[in-house]
């Protein structure tokens, strides 16, 4: 994973988690790895995936069941789609839209590329 000096690691971790989820890779009600594994995975201290796993636990995407592990929510979809729709909606969207003006980019413009990129993704995730 490679990490963007805008935005603190452990955001950038809390959006991989979540994308793992949406993606399907780590499903609802299924183990998530633990902290140590996670944090070796991604090459960051465990007290930065420690403070992820914190922040998801707040906002209800995944469980600490004591003693047996962490899991993604049941409901984790739905709140992981919650929070990175809020994110965004507070973080990127308002950039984008300064983008936007400032190069007079219609949002009919953006239209016909949006399909595009959609074929194109679904057909990377069905690889």
């Amino acid at each position: 994973m490679q990490f963007k000096e805008s935005q603190p690691i452990y955001l950038q971790i809390a959006e991989f988690v979540c994308e793992k989820i949406l993606l399907g890779a780590w499903p609802a009600g299924e183990r998530v790895p633990a902290i140590r594994e996670l944090a070796v995975q991604l090459g960051v201290n465990p007290n930065t995936v420690l403070r992820t796993y914190d922040v998801l636990q707040q906002e209800g995407v995944i469980v600490n069941k004591r003693g047996v592990g962490i899991f993604a929510a049941d409901d984790a979809i739905e709140q992981a789609t919650r929070y990175r729709k809020t994110r965004f909606m507070e973080m990127d969207l308002p950039q984008l839209f300064r983008s936007l003006y400032l190069l007079q980019i219609d949002l009919a413009e953006l239209k016909p590329r949006y399909e595009q990129f959609k074929k194109q993704f679904k057909k990377e995730l069905q690889k």
